[in-house]
């Protein structure tokens, strides 16, 4: 691991224990969100798979009762009867905090009239009873699409968002905390071999000014 240039001073080692222990409470910070954020994800997860799994089968047997309708009867039938819809839908948009992830909320209302059991907006002489069904699956499975889409997108924000965490607290646990523990050593090891110098150095004109001293009274 590449060491970085730092002065061996006392205050220089004062800021980096500083930044250590700051680094070290980030890095604990960031572990408890990123698991956090996974319990998060992993329950919306579950969520999403069992919504796709229902609206796929739905799906499913909607596009085979539109396609026995669509060779039962003309594609003019069809276009004239689906031209003017009966239900109206509107879709409102907001959002929601999830450990700091905004994700979008959204919210389904279907305007029909008087009569929201009637979604029919033809008449029965001419059109194949597997229309029907197409619409009727489509009406019950709209919402469980609108609530799917929701899901996905918090599943997409909170995955890139764990992603970026991950990242980080491998920077502080890989790189960072290790560089700043190399970098105290560094300097604890060079102010630990400064001051032995100066000791023996001290020791040295100790021994100089008693060996001064007991030369001066000799000569007297």
């Amino acid at each position: 691991m590449a060491q970085t240039h730092v002065n061996p001073t006392r205050m220089e080692l004062t800021k980096l224990k500083k930044r250590l222990k700051t680094a070290k409470r980030g890095h604990k910070l960031l572990k408890d969100k990123r698991d956090e954020l996974m319990k998060k994800y992993l329950a919306i997860a579950k969520e999403n798979m069992e919504l796709r799994i229902k609206v796929e089968a739905a799906l499913i047997k909607l596009n085979e009762s539109f396609t026995v309708a669509a060779a039962a009867t003309s594609d003019k039938i069809i276009e004239e009867s689906l031209i003017y819809p009966k239900l109206t839908a509107s879709l409102e948009v907001s959002s929601e905090n999830i450990m700091s992830v905004i994700v979008p909320t959204f919210k389904t209302e279907i305007n029909s009239g008087n009569d929201s059991s009637d979604i029919f907006s033809y008449g029965f002489a001419f059109t194949s009873g597997e229309l029907d069904s197409a619409l009727e699956y489509l009406q019950r499975i709209l919402p469980d699409m609108i609530t799917l889409a929701e899901k996905e997108k918090a599943a997409q924000l909170l995955s890139a968002e764990i992603e970026r965490t991950r990242r980080r607290v491998n920077a502080l646990e890989y790189i960072m905390i290790p560089n700043l523990e190399l970098n105290i050593h560094s300097i604890t090891m060079k102010l630990d071999e400064n001051e032995r110098g100066n000791l023996t150095r001290l020791m040295k004109v100790k021994d100089m000014m008693i060996k001064a001293q007991i030369e001066s009274k000799q000569k007297e």
